[in-house]
């Protein structure tokens, strides 16, 4: 019987604390051997409060406990910019760069990619300084106090990213001008905090694929930092098995990393963009009244960390040599994310499934 592949752990609460370099290098070693060889990990000693997670998780369930009528009070707008506000059930539309760039997506204006319809909805925040992409907030009567938690909270989460962002200075041996440089694309306020919840559904809608959760992609951030609560369903694809996913079973106290496609052009593919879904939870909840298995509800609460989007990202030095030529143009942020999104919102909202 062939063994079940798990996702490695790594642990880098060295980085946040002064000093402690060997144990830093030590850390560092084992999350390049991970992006390296996955392009994902689940990571220990982040830094965010256990607390404030769970307070983060309790202010998603308040909001998708509301209203429809409720929700639609910020609606996210037609098209993928800005991408903020509330999408309902139905309304994005996640692929993969090969679909997206298809003859028949192209031909149909992506509408080809919706014959299957992703069953899940979303609320996208960012940062209050994002001119480009404004948010767009719910009334403060209709949920008091989300507003100004979930601005703390991105804040916060983007101080965990920047360890990330250091131990992965370290773990791909970039010079000091190229850490800087590193750190100076991302400021923070192109960076996404995302409260996402796929809501019960028949599991046999699931396997038929009469509907998705979250099909296979890549994101083209320069990596993701997932939080989720304890259903399942969340997997990464192997590529060194391409086809074959490896199930993130939910880990206390632990994130999910997933490298960006971003991360791979800066690295000069030593790190790899790691494609991944959500699929049937590992088992059904419950029974409906037609007694069909039902998947349990899912909360999950990922943060893209980005460049900022006028920057051009381009490969380092350091990753470059003889052996390992430059792979990647230089390319701009925003430039890349609007030619990978743009089917991802119809400029017409769909209608709900």
């Amino acid at each position: 019987m062939a063994v079940q592949k798990s996702i490695p752990i790594v642990d880098l609460s060295a980085f946040c604390t002064e000093g402690k370099t060997e144990s830093r290098l030590e850390s560092a070693r084992a999350l390049y051997q991970s992006c390296h060889d996955l392009g994902f990990v689940q990571i220990l000693g982040h830094g965010v409060d256990t607390e404030l997670l769970r307070e983060a998780f309790d202010w998603s369930e308040k909001l998708y406990s509301l209203s429809h009528d409720d929700k639609m009070k910020a609606p996210h707008p037609d098209g993928p910019v800005p991408h903020r506000g509330y999408s309902h059930p139905g309304l994005e539309k996640v692929y993969s760069e090969a679909e997206g760039n298809s003859k028949d997506a192209i031909e149909t204006d992506g509408d080809s990619l919706r014959q299957v319809k992703d069953f899940k909805e979303s609320y996208e925040i960012g940062s209050e300084e994002n001119s480009a992409q404004q948010n767009i907030w719910l009334p403060e009567e209709v949920l008091p106090g989300f507003r100004s938690f979930m601005t703390d909270f991105f804040w916060e989460l983007d101080r965990a990213a920047r360890r990330i962002l250091e131990a992965v200075s370290l773990a791909l041996g970039l010079t000091e001008v190229e850490k800087g440089h590193l750190f100076d694309l991302h400021s923070g306020h192109n960076n996404q905090l995302r409260l996402l919840h796929y809501p019960p559904i028949p599991t046999e809608k699931l396997r038929r694929q009469v509907v998705a959760r979250m099909p296979a992609h890549c994101d083209w951030s320069t990596f993701t930092m997932l939080f989720q609560d304890d259903c399942g369903g969340l997997e990464f694809e192997d590529p060194n098995n391409p086809g074959s996913f490896v199930p993130a079973a939910p880990t206390t106290g632990a994130l999910a990393l997933n490298i960006g496609d971003m991360l791979q052009r800066f690295s000069n593919d030593v790190f790899l963009s790691a494609s991944h879904r959500v699929t049937l939870p590992p088992q059904a909840a419950s029974t409906n009244h037609m007694h069909e298995a039902v998947t349990r509800q899912r909360f999950s609460i990922p943060y893209f960390v980005a460049p900022d989007a006028d920057k051009t990202v381009s490969c380092f030095s350091s990753c470059v040599n003889d052996e390992h030529p430059m792979k990647f143009e230089p390319v701009s942020f925003a430039e890349y994310g609007a030619s990978i999104s743009r089917y991802q919102y119809k400029r017409k909202a769909t209608a709900a499934v």
